[in-house]
C-alpha cells in the first residue's frame, strides 16, 4: 500500500504548513540580507558626504523635483537672511548632552531667506526649556546680522506619527522638525518652503540670551 495513501488530513494540512513557513524563512532571510546590504551603502554614501565640501544649497526652482533622500547629511552653503521674528521651537529630550545641556528643552528652527529665493528652515541648535518662549521670540540671536553665508549639513523632514499632536500655535511649539508643519507659522511671504531642513555645527546658542 501506497505510504502516502496512509497520511491523514492533518498530516497533510502540517505538512503544508510547514513548506509554507520555510518558503517565508527563506524570504525574509533573503529581505534582511537586501537591507543589509541598502544600509550599508547608505552609511557609506552618509560617510562619503559628511566628509565632503559643502555644495550651494539645492536653488528654489528645483525643490518639486528634488530626492532629498539623495541629498541627507550633505554638507551645503546657503546665502540669504534670517527672519529671526518667524522662528519655531521643537520639543525634544536629549539623552546624550549637547554641550552642558541634556533633558528636555528645544531644537530652534528659524526660517532663513535665501538670495536667490525660497526659504530653508535652519536648526540653530538646542535650548533648554526655559529659553522656549526667548527662542520663540527671536531673541537669541543679538544684532540682526543681514545677508549672511552659513554652512551646514542639509537633512530630511522628520515624519509625523498618528500620535503626533498638533502644533502649538500661539506658543510656536511643534513636535517633529517637518518644513511642511514648520510653514503654518510662518508668514507666507516666505514661500516656498524647502522640502528639507538644514542643521548647523553645534554651538551655544542658549548662552546668547
Amino acid at each position: 500500500m501506497n505510504p502516502l495513501a496512509r497520511l491523514r488530513p492533518s498530516d497533510w494540512i502540517f505538512a503544508v504548513l510547514m513548506l509554507l513557513l520555510a518558503a517565508v524563512c527563506a524570504f525574509l532571510g533573503t529581505w534582511q540580507m537586501q537591507r543589509l546590504a541598502e544600509k550599508e551603502a547608505l552609511i557609506a554614501a552618509v560617510d562619503a558626504r559628511l566628509g565632503a565640501a559643502p555644495i550651494p544649497v539645492p536653488p528654489a526652482a528645483d525643490w518639486g523635483t528634488l530626492n532629498v533622500d539623495d541629498l541627507v547629511y550633505q554638507p551645503v552653503e546657503l546665502t540669504g537672511t534670517y527672519r529671526y521674528t518667524q522662528t519655531a521651537t521643537v520639543f525634544t529630550s536629549l539623552a546624550d548632552p549637547k554641550g552642558q545641556y541634556s533633558g528636555p528643552g528645544y531644537w530652534v528652527m528659524t526660517p532663513f531667506e535665501l538670495q536667490g529665493g525660497g526659504t530653508v528652515f535652519v536648526n540653530r541648535g538646542f535650548v533648554p526649556q526655559q529659553y522656549q518662549e526667548t527662542a520663540a521670540l527671536g531673541d537669541l540671536h543679538g544684532e540682526d546680522p543681514g545677508i549672511v553665508t552659513i554652512s551646514g549639513v542639509l537633512r530630511t523632514p522628520e515624519a509625523a506619527g498618528f500620535m503626533t499632536p498638533e502644533a502649538d500655535m500661539s506658543n510656536r511649539i511643534e513636535w517633529v522638525r517637518d518644513p511642511a508643519r514648520l510653514a503654518q507659522m510662518t508668514d507666507p511671504a516666505l514661500a516656498p518652503i524647502a522640502p528639507f531642513y538644514v542643521d548647523l555645527p553645534a554651538g551655544p546658542l542658549a548662552d546668547q540670551h
